[in-house]
């Protein structure tokens, strides 16, 4: 077992890679997510949105984004008009997020872009994702980078989405992730 490697975490490069911004902005983000976005006492949407806008994030008209969401750089977020973005979502976006218009991401579903170059010096990695217009990501899907779900698809519950396309209108899901059918007209089983 001797001569199996262990990387010295303490030498891993860019702690703060993805920040893109100044340290005293990444922190005053934290304190306002607390307060204004993951805050499950704060009831409104609209206010959310507000505070996710004042720092970035491009997001348009008629959104719902429900408590106990997360987002790690709202600079780094953009989500189309009517899109709902239900409770304790995390967007983990090291690298840009894109949601689409009339989209959904259901409870507790995580959205990241980042990893780790893991054989060698556990340096960030990151890939952007898509979710593209009236696609919809069910309850507790988890969705890396390099994904882009396409218009008007659906992920199953419980779904691992590891950076595949998933064709438009389609249903998608299970482990290892596969078509499950198709979300409109015949084929669907949903």
């Amino acid at each position: 077992m001797s001569d199996i490697p262990v990387i010295d975490l303490s030498k891993a490069p860019g702690e703060r890679a993805a920040w893109d911004r100044p340290a005293w902005v990444v922190y005053l983000w934290a304190v306002c997510e607390l307060l204004f976005v993951t805050n499950p006492w704060q009831i409104s949407s609209e206010l959310r949105v507000r505070v996710l806008r004042a720092f970035g994030a491009q997001i348009g008209r008629g959104v719902v984004f429900r408590p106990r969401t997360r987002v790690k750089f709202p600079w780094k977020l953009s989500i189309g008009d009517r899109s709902w973005i239900g409770e304790g979502v995390w967007f983990h976006n090291q690298d840009q997020v894109d949601v689409g218009s009339d989209a959904v991401i259901s409870q507790d579903a995580f959205v990241t872009t980042g990893s780790h170059r893991h054989r060698s010096d556990m340096a960030l990695v990151t890939k952007p994702v898509a979710i593209d217009d009236g696609a919809w990501v069910t309850s507790r899907c988890v969705v890396l980078g390099g994904s882009r779900i396409g218009r008007s698809a659906l992920i199953r519950p419980l779904t691992l989405v590891d950076g595949v396309s998933v064709p438009p209108g389609e249903i998608w899901g299970g482990s290892p992730i596969e078509k499950c059918g198709t979300r409109f007209g015949n084929g669907g089983n949903v």
